[in-house]
């Protein structure tokens, strides 16, 4: 069977509605960076996304997430992904400014984005 060719989904966090395209390319400079690990039929997967969607929506002034940028990763498409959070997924992990990623603490599906905001912003400051 032919190598599966890994794709992931980049959401750019802005006060309209997330914008979904592939990106091959690495970050914008002085932009945050979210990776989430999901894969497809994952419904807590798609709670999440939504959720995170309508925390950046919230985003404005020195509560700000505009600058940052969701990466879904679909763990179906590396075998890396997949053996490492096939029993753990949804994971949200942030990139550190040495490009290393670190695995945030799990979001409760029951948190309010208001909530997700404030997470996501303290994770980051």
């Amino acid at each position: 069977m032919a190598a599966a060719i890994s794709a992931t989904l980049v959401f750019a966090a802005r006060r309209r509605p997330l914008v979904c395209s592939l990106s091959s390319s690495s970050s914008k400079p002085n932009t945050r960076k979210l990776v989430l690990y999901s894969k497809p039929g994952c419904c807590l997967c798609d709670g999440l996304k939504e959720k995170l969607n309508a925390a950046f929506s919230l985003s404005s002034g020195s509560d700000s997430l505009n600058d940052v940028t969701l990466q879904v990763r679909d763990i179906t498409t590396n075998p890396e992904w997949e053996r490492a959070y096939q029993y753990e997924i949804p994971v949200l992990a942030k990139e550190n400014s040495d490009g290393k990623e670190e695995i945030l603490p799990r979001l409760s599906p029951r948190l309010s984005a208001e909530i997700i905001q404030k997470k996501l912003l303290a994770a980051f400051s």
